[in-house]
């Protein structure tokens, strides 16, 4: 996936995003899903608005949830165990 930034009339931002809105999605994957309509490639799940809300209902599930431990940092530290670090060559 790549980002691309583009310039859009003011009006027509706002359009899209009251789409968004309404129909669930970010701005980004109703952009993503209307060039799709046009240029006829095949969008990944995550664009789907039942993929979208199914993230938001796990974001609104672990809201309260404290976890200290930064998952990132881990899995960066089981790989880097696992197969070295770039600084490693």
């Amino acid at each position: 996936m790549v980002k691309v930034l583009v310039s859009l009339d003011e009006r027509l931002l706002e359009r899209m995003d009251q789409e968004a809105r309404t129909r669930g999605l970010s701005r980004s994957a109703l952009i993503a899903e209307m060039a799709n309509d046009r240029l006829g490639q095949e969008l990944g799940p995550g664009a789907r608005p039942e993929v979208q809300e199914a993230l938001r209902n796990l974001k609104e599930l672990f809201r309260d949830v404290d976890d200290p431990v930064d998952s990132t940092q881990v899995i960066r530290e089981m790989r880097d165990a696992r197969w070295g670090t770039l600084d490693d060559s």
